[in-house]
């Protein structure tokens, strides 16, 4: 079993965290004129690696998920802050303990926790420098696969936890058209064009194991 980090946004951890996320895409590299063949192994199971059959050169060569395999675990990274020696005092829960850190994911623009951290003068930090004391939040990978970006279904848009506010902002919860709320999202975050590319992508399925407590 090996543990790898990964990065998400505000909303998606919202959504894990609430149980209406169990999947994530993310792009398979290189990108280009690839084709990807699932191999399966003797006993007709997956095996986990994939070939790229890259033209013209017609070679063929197995990669494996850079995120894992079922039995890995991801430990969560997210925008966050380090409120050691800053005065402030963090409860998640009014009867639990006080914590170190604090996370953006629960601090809404505009709710009292946001606007004690700006008196304070307390900016978040960026995901991708959060260390691994700092996460509470660890996944276990049960499956994971290769599919073209454009072939989700239904329920595994639903599985991805989007919806629509009134807003227009794609928030996690029951939506009425999925696979149209995740074609938005995939626009919103990397760009029109980079939906209409339909690139093959890593299919991660995943059960929330740990809410790690940092005092």
């Amino acid at each position: 079993m090996r543990e790898r980090p990964i990065l998400f946004n505000g909303a998606m951890v919202r959504a894990i965290l609430a149980g209406q996320k169990t999947q994530t895409r993310r792009a398979v590299k290189p990108d280009g004129a690839v084709d990807v063949v699932r191999f399966i192994g003797a006993d007709n199971q997956p095996t986990g690696e994939f070939g790229w059959c890259s033209n013209p050169s017609l070679i063929t060569r197995h990669i494996r998920c850079p995120f894992g395999q079922p039995g890995d675990r991801l430990w969560v990274r997210e925008s966050f802050t380090d409120l050691r020696g800053t005065g402030i005092e963090h409860r998640p829960n009014i009867d639990g303990p006080i914590q170190r850190y604090a996370y953006s994911a629960d601090t809404l623009p505009g709710s009292p926790g946001d606007y004690a951290r700006k008196d304070y003068g307390i900016k978040w930090r960026p995901s991708i420098h959060m260390p691994r004391e700092a996460c509470r939040l660890v996944l276990e990978i049960i499956a994971v696969r290769v599919e073209r970006l454009q072939a989700i279904s239904e329920v595994d848009a639903v599985a991805e936890g989007l919806s629509q506010s009134e807003s227009g902002s794609w928030l996690p919860g029951p939506c009425d058209h999925p696979e149209w709320a995740f074609h938005q999202l995939w626009a919103q975050v990397y760009g029109e064009t980079a939906w209409e590319a339909n690139p093959w992508v890593w299919v991660i399925e995943f059960n929330k194991i740990n809410e790690v407590s940092n005092g």
